[in-house]
Order: C-alpha cells, then sequence, then structure tokens
C-alpha cells in the first residue's frame, strides 16, 4: 500500500478552529455577496428562492471564516416540499483559498454548496439535509428499472445537474472536511477531482443515492464517517438490486485513498469501487497516445470498515489493481466482495458472512489474495472463474491487461457452515484473451462446509501448497476523527430494516405510514411507530371505500377497499397518539378482458396485420380485476395470467397485449396514466386518446379526457413488446378541469 507521508504531514499541519467574535450579516435576498469574515443570520421561517439559479449566497474572499448564526437555516423552498421540486444552489464559492465555512444549515436546494477550485477549504458542523431527491417508483411490489442510478460520466458535472448533492466540490486539494450532516436527500457529498483531503466525522445517511461519492480523486483520507442506509432497488424478499447507489462510489481512476473505520451499512453497496469508461474505452481517448496499461482505481486501502447488509454487494471494486481490502465487515449482502477483472487484490482478515450468493466472487482476475478471512454461512465462501464476455474482451483495457484468472490464492482462510468453500469454473472458448484459470490453496479449515469444493466447466483443482502462515501486521494507516461510528445503529441490524418510501429509506424515527401493496380495488398499508389508539377518518371519501385496521405482533395495517364498479378517490387522515397524517389515492373496481398473443408482424408497419394475429391460434384469453402487467424480462406465460395462458408459453420477445374494460364514470376532468414498454396506444368510446406507438424502455404517457355526464365508458389498450423488458400497466384518477 503506497501512502505519501508527505502529503499527510502537511494535512496534520492544519491549524485548529479558534472561536472568534464575527459581525453579524443579515442576509434575506438571493445573490448576497458574502466578502469577510461573518456570522451570517437568516429571519426565522424566510424562503430564499435561487431565482437564476446561480446560488443565493455567494462568497467572493479567500482566506475568510463564514459561520451560520443557530437556528437559523437557509431554506431554498418551503418546509414540506417534495424532494424533487428543491431547485436551485444554495451557497457558492469559485477560486478562492483557506476559506472556512462553520455551523451552515441549507435544506430545500438541488446543490446545497457548490465550491470550485477551492484549495484548503474547510467545512464543518453543517447539515445538508433534506435537499433534492427523486421520486422513486419503485415498490414493495415490484422495481421500476427507471430508478436506476448512472453515476458513469461526470467530467461535465452530470452528478451535481442530474441528482444533486448536499455538499459538491470540484478541482480542489488540501479540504477538510468534518462533522457534517445529511439526511433524508439524495446525495450527502460529492467530490470531483479532490486530493491530498481529509474527511472525516461526517454522517450522511439515509439517502437514496450516495453518501460519498468520488470521481477522479486520489490521495485522500476518508475516516470515522456513517454512510448508512445510502440505498433504492430494495423490498425485503422481493428485490435486492440497489440500482448503483451505494455508502461510498468511487469512480473513475481514483487510487491511493485510504477509508478507515467508516460504517456504510445498509446501502446498495457498501464500497462500490469501477475503474471508469476512460479507463476501459468506452469512451474514446483524451489523447492519441492514451495508455490503457494499469488503468484504474489502484491502490486503495479499505481496512476496519462496516459494510455489512448491501442490498448488493459489500465492496465493489473492478478493473482495478493492488487495492486491500482488511479487517473489514461484509455480512449479510448478496456478495461480499467483488471483483471482477480486478487484479493483484489483497483481501485479508475480513469477517465475510450469511452473504446469499458468495462472500468473495472475482470473475477474470489474477494475482488476487484471499488471506486469513473469517467465512461463515455463505452460499459460497470463495468464487473464481472464467467465462466469455465478449463485449469486454473487445475492450482496450481488457486488451491491455487481461492475463486470464491466474496467480490467485487461497490460503488459511476459515470457513464455517458455508454451502461451498471454493468453487472453480472454467466455461467457454474465446480467441480473444487469455483463456486460464490457475489457483493455490492451502492451509485452509472447513467445519460444516457442505461441498469444500466445486468444479464448473473444465476447471482443475487448485494447486495445494502447505505453506506456513505469518500473520500480516495491520498496515499503518492514517486516521483522523473522534466519532466511533461501527456499531453506532447496531439495532438495525439486517437487511429487514431496509424500509423504503417513495422518496429513499426510513430513519427508523419519525413515525411512517407506508404504501405495502396497490391492487386496482384494495390498497395496503403499513404503519411504523404509531402509538395507540390509532384513528381512520375516511371523511368525504364516499360509501363505496372501506377501511380495516389490523395489527399483527407489534406491527399495524390499514387495508382500503372497494367491491363496488367504478372509480372512487379516496382520502383517508391517519390519527394516532403521536402522529397525524393523510393517505390519498384512488381505488377502482374493474373487469378486464385480457388478450395475448404472439406476432410476426410489426405493428409499426403493418398495424392491421398485427391486429389479426391477435386472434389468430396462438392468442389466449383471460379476465384479470386490474390491467397490472410487470412482464419484466419475460413474457405472458411468466405471470400466472390464467391456466390456459401458461400452458401456451408464449414468447418473452415480441409478444402484444389487448386489453378492454367498460367502467361507470361520474361527470367531470379524468387523467389516464399508462407505464409502458413498449409500444401503447388507448382508446375512448373509439377515440385514440393516447398514443406512444415506439420502441422505449419504462415510460410514462398521460391523457386527459373530460364527460359531461356520468355514464359508462369503453376503454381499449393496444400494447406491444419487441424485445427486452416489458410492462404495461393502466390508472385513471380524477383530474381538475
Amino acid at each position: 500500500m503506497l501512502v505519501p507521508s508527505a502529503c499527510f504531514a502537511l494535512l496534520a499541519a492544519f491549524p485548529a478552529a479558534i472561536p472568534q467574535q464575527l459581525p453579524e450579516v443579515l442576509v434575506q435576498a438571493d445573490n448576497t455577496v458574502i466578502d469577510r469574515s461573518c456570522r451570517v443570520r437568516i429571519p426565522a421561517g424566510m424562503v430564499l428562492e435561487d431565482a437564476d439559479g446561480n446560488g443565493v449566497l455567494h462568497i467572493q474572499a479567500s482566506g475568510i471564516t463564514v459561520e451560520f448564526a443557530p437556528e437559523s437555516p437557509l431554506l431554498g423552498t418551503p418546509v414540506g416540499i417534495p424532494g424533487d421540486q428543491r431547485k436551485g444552489i444554495g451557497v457558492r464559492l469559485e477560486g478562492l483559498e483557506k476559506v472556512t465555512l462553520r455551523g451552515f444549515q441549507v435544506h430545500g436546494f438541488q446543490t446545497g454548496i457548490w465550491a470550485s477550485h477551492c484549495p484548503e477549504l474547510v467545512v464543518e458542523d453543517s447539515d445538508f439535509s433534506r435537499n433534492w431527491c427523486q421520486r422513486l417508483q419503485s415498490t414493495p411490489e415490484a422495481e421500476d428499472s427507471g430508478d436506476w442510478l448512472w453515476p458513469h460520466r461526470n467530467d461535465a458535472n452530470e452528478w451535481r445537474q442530474r441528482y444533486g448533492a448536499g455538499l459538491y466540490v470540484e478541482d480542489s486539494s488540501g479540504i477538510v472536511l468534518r462533522r457534517n450532516r445529511a439526511h433524508h436527500g439524495q446525495n450527502g457529498i460529492c467530490l470531483d477531482r479532490v486530493m491530498d483531503s481529509r474527511i472525516y466525522d461526517n454522517d450522511c445517511s439515509f439517502l437514496s443515492g450516495w453518501g460519498l461519492a468520488l470521481w477522479r480523486c486520489s490521495r485522500n483520507v476518508i475516516s470515522r464517517n456513517a454512510f448508512d442506509f445510502c440505498i433504492r432497488g430494495y423490498s425485503h424478499g422481493v428485490y435486492s438490486r440497489g440500482q448503483d447507489s451505494a455508502g461510498i462510489l468511487c469512480f473513475e481512476q481514483c487510487s491511493e485513498n485510504v477509508i478507515a473505520e467508516n460504517s456504510a451499512t445498509h446501502g446498495g453497496d457498501g464500497f462500490f469501487g469501477f475503474a471508469g469508461r476512460e479507463a476501459l474505452g468506452e469512451e474514446p481517448a483524451p489523447r492519441k497516445e492514451f495508455d490503457y496499461q494499469g488503468l484504474g482505481c489502484n491502490r486503495n486501502l479499505l481496512i476496519a470498515n462496516d459494510f455489512s447488509y448491501a442490498a448488493a454487494i459489500g465492496i465493489e471494486m473492478t478493473f482495478s489493481f493492488e487495492n486491500e481490502f482488511v479487517g473489514n465487515r461484509l455480512v449479510g449482502g448478496n456478495y461480499g466482495v467483488w471483483g471482477g477483472y480486478s487484479r493483484d487484490t489483497l483481501i485479508y482478515g475480513n469477517e465475510i458472512g450469511e452473504n446469499h450468493l458468495a462472500g468473495v466472487a472475482i470473475e477474470h482476475g489474477s494475482g488476487n489474495r484471499v488471506l486469513a478471512n473469517h467465512f461463515y454461512k455463505n452460499r459460497r465462501g470463495v468464487e473464481l472463474w472464467w467465462d466469455v464476455d465478449d463485449g469486454l474482451f473487445d475492450r482496450p483495457w481488457v486488451q491491455s491487461n487481461h492475463q486470464g484468472a491466474i496467480g490467485n490464492q487461497v490460503f488459511h482462510n476459515r470457513f464455517e457452515g458455508d454451502q461451498v468453500g471454493l468453487e472453480l469454473r472454467l466455461d467457454g472458448e474465446s480467441s480473444k484473451v487469455p483463456r486460464r484459470l490457475t489457483v493455490e490453496a492451502g492451509g485452509n479449515s472447513m467445519e460444516g462446509v457442505a461441498r469444500p469444493l466445486v468444479l464448473g466447466g473444465e476447471a482443475e483443482s487448485p494447486k495445494t501448497t502447505a505453506a506456513a502462515f505469518h500473520p500480516r501486521p495491520q498496515p499503518d494507516y492514517p486516521v483522523f476523527g473522534d466519532s466511533r461510528p461501527i456499531g453506532g445503529r447496531a439495532h438495525l441490524a439486517g437487511r429487514e430494516n431496509i424500509v423504503m418510501t417513495p422518496w429513499g429509506p426510513w430513519d427508523h424515527q419519525a413515525p411512517l405510514c407506508r404504501t405495502l401493496s396497490q391492487s386496482a380495488a384494495h390498497h395496503r398499508f403499513e404503519l411504523h411507530h404509531m402509538a395507540p389508539p390509532i384513528q381512520i377518518d375516511l371523511g368525504s371519501s364516499g360509501p363505496a371505500v372501506r377501511s380495516e385496521l389490523l395489527k399483527e405482533g407489534e406491527r399495524w395495517f390499514l387495508g382500503l377497499h372497494s367491491s363496488i364498479p367504478g372509480i372512487h378517490p379516496y382520502r383517508a387522515r391517519i390519527r394516532a397518539a403521536n402522529h397525524q397524517s393523510e393517505v390519498a389515492g384512488t381505488l377502482w373496481a374493474a373487469r378486464w378482458g385480457i388478450r395475448v398473443f404472439p406476432w410476426t408482424v410489426d405493428p409499426r408497419q403493418d398495424e392491421a396485420g398485427w391486429r389479426r394475429q391477435a386472434y389468430g391460434e396462438g392468442a389466449r384469453f383471460c379476465v384479470l380485476p386490474e390491467l397490472r402487467l410487470n412482464y419484466g424480462h419475460g413474457g405472458p406465460s411468466h405471470l400466472d395470467l390464467s391456466e390456459e395462458v401458461n400452458r401456451a408459453q408464449l414468447p418473452g420477445n415480441q409478444f402484444g397485449t389487448l386489453a378492454t374494460t367498460r367502467l361507470p364514470l361520474t361527470r367531470g376532468g379524468w387523467q389516464l396514466t399508462t407505464l409502458s414498454d413498449d409500444g401503447v396506444r388507448v382508446w375512448l368510446d373509439g377515440r385514440k386518446i393516447l398514443e406512444n406507438w415506439t420502441w422505449h424502455g419504462p415510460t410514462r404517457d398521460t391523457a386527459y379526457f373530460k364527460l359531461t355526464e356520468d355514464r359508462d365508458v369503453f376503454l381499449l389498450v393496444e400494447h406491444f413488446e419487441l424485445d427486452g423488458y416489458a410492462v404495461l400497466e393502466l390508472e385513471i384518477e380524477p383530474a381538475d378541469s
């Protein structure tokens, strides 16, 4: 592990903050300039909108200290406004040196603080909670692929523009970020080309994106922070994807960082490292002589962290070199460590247990050492393999760096109760890269392991070496901070405590009414931390809506349902001893006739021919109470729509759906919304009111219509699927005129 000692000697020389009496400045307007040391006071409750999008406060002098008066927050939008309506920039700094920001409270913005080219910036004791966050479309019942993040580009500040941040710092060195807090937003701290800096004692947790995100950042010390519950894409027992959220994100050639004694539990990944698109050659080379040899997120030390209970992976580090993962806790995720195409990685002395797929999984990796770890109750302890990845084999990084899966070592580990101890696989043929898998193993103990060794394809048994074990001394590493975040949320151990809302993970403190499931005629909610007595008031929702309050163990559930044909909006007030809130929605009871069929005639070119195939020999029919068909990567025969549809074994690509219903509606305006992948059309009484007849990913489309009298309407929905993922859903709700 290479750590430039001179760099950290310089950091250690930073002077401690000296208390001082600062003149007070009253801020009451956008574009306020701060050009001297001062204490900022903002009138209580005042909202200061960033009207021109360039920042409300502008720090414009080097060497100054600016602090906020207590209980004087900078609010960009009113308290309680939805996360995706928070906008603007709270504080802007550019081209300054040695500025200290202390005690800032910045809420309701798209970006709380944005600093560019600000060496030796200090931000401390500040709160960037409740800034921008995306409304999530995934539900407890089903994942929505539109929620996936795209962290793969940020050279033009794409992270800040797309996803916002509590604190965003770019092109700066020698900065200090300490004792800051960011909860209930999407991203906590984002760093772009930040070098030789210290990030410690921060708590960026309960976020729907990244606690800390690094882009081209090197030689930093990141220690004793809490980045817990930075998560999306999770529903316990239903799906576990993470959607590229992470406690710590590390993208595009971030090297020689020390990441020590942090808690990043319950994340999409605990730590997500990726060499980057430029490093792989997925982006055009920045110059003609660009060399891909040895590019990656290299020589980083991850030591004594807790990355447990990840939706996906505890530590993911791919296409990178000479990283060290030492003494970390990696429990209860899908994978403990994923090291695709990694080389010369040291995985030493970690606790790796209860992972649903594997403790350590490395494809196409070479020279990796898995030493003296404690594996227990994993589906597989260690999984190493070579297979065919033709798309990747053509990349410049792979052509320059791939050696085959050779020279890997698995020594002196303890396996207890794993289903498989060591699994090796060698599958497929390719002339593009070396096809080799070699492993040395020895000194491993297997206690209660069902299958100590599994070989797949043409894999050979590892070379057995009875090497003596000499314990490796713990690396000497720099660490800053006084907090001890590991174990601070031990009462929330286990992935079952990841409870998602439309705006991100629940913090297990405030009472919560969470939508659990929604069928057309039955909506079910889970009530958390609500003290009895609990009362439900339906107000003027009408006699068609019924409520039911149930207790199962220590959990309360609210059910709202209707059996009367038609569409029934409701607004239910929940009153508990410690909480009041409302839930609103629309129940509708209907009877849908669903016709599903394979097609060979492209509906975009021959609509009439396509419709004829809907009544051809391969078509099948069923009746459903709602139009909610989440085909995923399967097709109609994968959804258990009916025995007849199941037996037909309809394909997962090139199929169509026709759905019809007759529905009683009242006079007034109505909004109809579809979620489709691919093409969709909706007809109302023979008149087309909605169309997106294209090849597209999951997309929501809306149409408005108005009735002049109470009457029955006839709806026809047409849908075609070309390939890949497929979904078709339809909802109707009252709309203002």
